[in-house]
């Protein structure tokens, strides 16, 4: 039941992503780019203080006493959000996801694969690599009449 509630809980929060670029698009054509990017972290730090402040056993300074290297993850945040928003008014929402998906299953079983950043080191294999074949061919078919590729 857990691994069912995990999924459910995942995929709003990858429709979350879709409503993300699509508010983050217009926006940042409005008051720019980068200023966009920016108040989605101002706001987004903003309630996880609240939410630090009211969860009771949050011990912050923990974060700060593990290996450097897990803390970088957060260069990736502001990579992605400047993406989202240079890329949405250019090729749509559905095409930026299907993009950032590809990217994700990418790396992702390139991690997996290898091993990298602690993960438990699941094999490349054919049923894999067809999933991104699949979402490749996702991002082919999306674009064949946008004159995109």
């Amino acid at each position: 039941m857990k691994q069912i509630a995990t999924l459910i809980a995942t995929f709003l929060a990858g429709t979350g992503l879709a409503f993300e670029a699509g508010l983050l698009g217009p926006l940042g054509e409005t008051v720019g780019h980068y200023s966009a990017a920016l108040s989605i972290f101002l706001v987004g730090t903003l309630i996880l203080t609240l939410a630090l402040i009211f969860v009771p056993g949050v011990d912050l300074g923990r974060v700060f006493r593990q290996p450097r290297w897990q803390l970088t993850g957060g260069v990736m945040g502001p990579i992605y959000v400047v993406a989202l928003t240079l890329a949405t008014p250019v090729i749509g929402v559905g095409t930026t996801m299907v993009a950032v998906l590809a990217g994700q299953i990418g790396g992702s079983l390139l991690i997996d694969h290898f091993g990298w950043l602690g993960s438990a080191g699941r094999r490349i294999d054919f049923y894999r690599m067809g999933a991104l074949g699949l979402i490749a061919a996702a991002l082919v078919l999306m674009n064949l009449k946008a004159d995109i590729l």
